[in-house]
């Protein structure tokens, strides 16, 4: 078994999801991990598959999607994650809003980064002037999470903008 990463991206319509996924099942491909969004009017999705088949063949089975020209799709094989990567680390939410400008994510992932953080999901919008950030943080199990979060703050009081992090639930479904 294999993992490939799909990404399709374009101008929005129904049944992008529907088309795309029975395409992937088509070929006996099992959808691990997904994440789809509307960006501004465009469509964007990324998705982990499972299974015997080469990212040629998933472009090849995906090719209708872009026949019209208004969207892209490109597959490409990923090595399997490493389960020693992610053992220790806790999980946090982190959240930021406030007025819209320039640099805002580029410094607090940055801060999230030099404490050994990583991003594992990262939604943005703008709606008017009020920017929100929220974004799912993993950091390592000896990170001071304490300190973490009051660099961020300051990262957010230059910026302009309000920045919390605190722990995720760690309820699933």
């Amino acid at each position: 078994m294999s993992l490939i990463a799909v990404t399709v991206i374009g101008h929005d319509r129904p049944g992008i999801i529907a088309d795309a996924t029975a395409g992937l099942a088509g070929l006996g491909l099992n959808l691990e991990d997904s994440t789809m969004t509307l960006l501004r009017g465009h469509f964007a999705m990324m998705l982990i598959c499972s299974g015997d088949r080469s990212p040629g063949e998933v472009e090849e089975a995906l090719a209708p999607l872009t026949a019209d020209g208004r969207l892209q799709v490109s597959a490409a094989a990923v090595p399997d994650e490493d389960a020693a990567d992610v053992l220790g680390r806790r999980p946090y939410v982190l959240t930021v809003h406030g007025g819209d400008r320039p640099g805002i994510v580029s410094a607090v992932t940055r801060v999230v980064a030099a404490a050994g953080g990583n991003i594992t999901d990262l939604t943005t919008r703008l709606a008017g002037d009020l920017y929100v950030a929220v974004a799912e943080v993993d950091l390592p199990g000896d990170a001071d999470a304490d300190a973490v979060a009051g660099q961020l703050r300051d990262a957010g009081a230059r910026l302009g903008v309000g920045v919390t992090l605190r722990p995720q639930e760690t309820d699933v479904l």
